[in-house]
């Protein structure tokens, strides 16, 4: 059955007529055209649809579109600035050489901005275990910890 929503995505307002099944994944990609949220293992354990949802970092691939009535989403594309600067978490990704294939960054770099939103700094064993729920199979972690490290580290 098809269902109207509204949402905020990447600070602009979207109405759009859904399927009550669809994911949220399927949604940013499919209708939205936002292919930084990556379709990966689809049932909630790599990571790699990693979104914000009014702040709070979720798998949008077991989240449905219709649950995001009224919410705010952010993805990549929503971090750069509007003369298309890389935000400091994105830039410390590049400088620390934190991307390989790049499938998994996105999801991984929303979970960071979720995680610089506490205000907190973090030390490596903490930042390890708040980004434990991406799979990352190029970088062998060290890289996007030290990343990591250089925006929320100690």
């Amino acid at each position: 059955m098809l269902k109207i929503i509204h949402m905020n995505v990447n600070g602009k307002a979207v109405e759009l007529a859904i399927d009550d099944r669809e994911s949220l994944l399927d949604t940013l990609r499919n209708h939205l055209g936002l292919t930084s949220v990556k379709k990966g293992c689809e049932v909630g354990e790599c990571g790699a649809c990693t979104v914000l949802v009014d702040g709070e970092a979720i798998d949008s691939c077991i989240y449905l579109t219709m649950w995001a009535e009224g919410k705010h989403i952010l993805t990549v594309e929503g971090l750069q600035s509007p003369t298309g600067e890389l935000s400091e978490i994105q830039q410390a990704f590049v400088d620390e050489a934190a991307v390989q294939c790049g499938f998994c960054t996105p999801g991984i770099i929303m979970s960071a901005v979720e995680i610089i939103g506490t205000g907190r700094k973090y030390t490596r064993d903490e930042l390890r275990k708040l980004i434990s729920g991406h799979l990352c199979r190029c970088t062998g972690y060290e890289n996007i910890l030290n990343a990591l490290e250089k925006v929320v580290g100690y």
